[in-house]
């Protein structure tokens, strides 16, 4: 009896699943011949057949006819340049259509007809509910208001106390709550120093994480309708496409808060659960750091000063992405910067503006590379120069000449140390003869988070720890006063710190001066090595040597040094 029971669930089940595959093929076939059927019609009617399967449907099209009334006429226009607007109907005859058409004519858009079959219009009529939520995020303001963020900036003394407004703001059905929710989370990374914010989709929600001194920490979670929303209020205020959505895309707004404006740099790239977005805070007073406050040891910043001074030259920082290069090259060009000086740099992006200092911006697609930049900026008869990156062979090239040429040149490489500045160059095609004519001084920098001064707790130096240190300490400079009481602090934290331990962050720098042994051996295409072992006796601390005295001295620990410095 068990048996023949089961033998009829599995017919059963094999004959809704032949029953399906039948429906589906049916379905299939039913498509293809009102496809074919629409082809034929738009032949005999003298208009253009489109499938809208494979077409990106633009909202700003879709929404010059209501939903209720483009499903009434079987009408959707799909893409929208100017006045000009793409329309798909079923069917030219129909009054409603006739009426729509007349319509879009009478508000000055100029119509171009296209026949299209229901299932390419219900792909369209899919994108109503986009545009509904698109109102919902316009509702109110329409920009963030600045009194908001300064409040929500006012009122954010730690990480923790982020949370529960956000969370409050979330919870609220008010009709601006999208706004206000922008307004909190810039508010509070303006107030907390986050240099950038992130916005995660996952699968069941979406992240958000502020980089407070270079390390993302996790602030709360959003639910995935309110980060859809929170993600078009973003592109809208910064001018991104909100139908465009696997594709990367790039924009900008700024925050004025009137005693001080911020410039906020928005990525957005297509990842697995939805979209994830960037908000890089620009912020004026990171690149108001004068060459004294960065960081650099006293023999290295005399060294750098020295080097400022004449009027020609190159002057070269390294380091990976996020070294603090930017900020370094910022305050050579604020120590040039005099009356009588003029200043052009080529970037990419321009990130902070400088009064008195012509700035440019690389844009590819207008042939504006850094290499043509530069050669525009030569005939603008220049003193000073200031290259965002050396990346090719023709850039290299002409930055070497201009140096050669009388004028001062301030760029960066990517390279891990000073040292391999030299065989960077080389690498590109540049004459290891005409670098070491054009070099000045090759630096290389990391950033360490700062110890915060109100918890950072003294420890005894664990004895692996001290034969690290004591390592490092053996090949110091003689010229380098070493602290004679060996002190180790760790990090504890507190309110004070966000419970992070760290507050703020310095640079570790080491400076190669092109001086007559320098320069002998680079004319030979020498190694890092090589180069490294003949500046030794320079007396400048590598940076393995610069972030142990930083140690000692209590401003950084050991573990945050060797985060961002090999010490073996």
């Amino acid at each position: 009896m068990h048996n023949s029971s089961g033998k009829v669930l599995q017919w059963r089940s094999m004959v809704i699943f032949y029953d399906e595959k039948k429906q589906r093929e049916f379905d299939e076939l039913k498509q293809q011949e009102e496809e074919e059927l629409i082809k034929f019609l738009a032949q005999k009617h003298g208009l253009p057949y489109v499938s809208l399967a494979t077409i990106s449907i633009e909202n700003d099209a879709l929404r010059l006819i209501p939903e209720e009334k483009a499903r009434a006429s079987k009408i959707a226009p799909f893409a929208i340049n100017g006045k000009k607007v793409s329309t798909a109907i079923f069917t030219p005859n129909t009054a409603e259509v006739q009426k729509a058409l007349k319509e879009l004519r009478e508000a000055g858009y100029q119509v171009e007809l296209y026949m299209a079959s229901t299932k390419s219009l219900q792909k369209a009529w899919g994108h109503y509910p986009e545009i509904t939520r698109e109102e919902e995020i316009y509702a109110g303001t329409v920009d963030v208001s600045v009194n908001a963020v300064r409040e929500a900036a006012e009122n954010t003394k730690h990480l923790r106390a982020v949370v529960p407004e956000i969370n409050a703001v979330i919870a609220s059905k008010t009709q601006n709550r999208i706004s206000r929710i922008v307004e909190v989370v810039l508010g509070a990374a303006i107030a907390l120093d986050a240099s950038d914010v992130h916005i995660e989709p996952e699968e069941k929600h979406a992240r958000l994480r502020f980089r407070l001194d270079g390390i993302l920490q996790d602030v709360t979670f959003f639910d995935m309708a309110t980060y859809g929303m929170t993600n078009s209020r973003i592109k809208i205020l910064s001018r991104l496409k909100l139908n465009l959505k696997n594709q990367a895309q790039d924009g900008r707004f700024s925050v004025d808060l009137g005693y001080t404006k911020f410039e906020v740099r928005v990525s957005v790239i297509p990842g697995s659960y939805g979209e994830s977005v960037v908000l890089r805070l620009l912020d004026p007073k990171s690149i108001s750091a004068s060459l004294e406050d960065l960081g650099m040891h006293t023999i290295l910043l005399a060294a750098v000063k020295k080097e400022i001074a004449k009027p020609n030259g190159m002057i070269l920082t390294t380091g990976p992405t996020g070294s603090g290069k930017t900020t370094t090259l910022y305050a050579f060009l604020r120590k040039v910067h005099v009356p009588g000086v003029k200043i052009i740099t080529i970037e990419d992006p321009v990130e902070y503006h400088l009064e008195g200092i012509t700035q440019t911006q690389v844009d590819t697609e207008k042939q504006y590379t850094f290499a043509n930049g530069l050669r525009s900026a030569m005939r603008q008869d220049p003193d000073v120069i200031m290259i965002g990156e050396i990346r090719d062979e023709e850039t290299a090239g002409i930055a070497i000449n201009a140096s050669l040429t009388g004028h001062l040149v301030f760029s960066t490489l990517h390279t891990n140390n000073a040292a391999g500045s030299f065989p960077r160059l080389i690498d590109l095609g540049v004459d290891p003869k005409t670098i070491a004519s054009a070099i000045t001084i090759a630096m290389a920098q990391r950033l360490v988070r700062k110890l915060c001064q109100v918890c950072k707790e003294e420890r005894p130096i664990p004895e692996a720890d001290q034969k690290r240190i004591g390592s490092v300490l053996k090949t110091m400079p003689k010229a380098v006063s070493i602290p004679q009481e060996k002190k180790y602090w760790i990090a504890k934290g507190c309110d004070k710190c966000n419970n992070i331990g760290y507050t703020g962050r310095t640079g570790v720098f080491e400076g190669i001066l092109v001086d007559r042994e320098i320069e002998k051996i680079a004319r030979e295409n020498p190694s890092e090595r090589e180069i490294a072992a003949t500046a030794a006796s320079q007396g400048i601390p590598t940076m393995q040597q610069d972030g142990v005295l930083k140690v000692l001295m209590g401003i950084t620990s050991l573990q945050e040094l060797e985060r961002v410095v090999n010490l073996e």
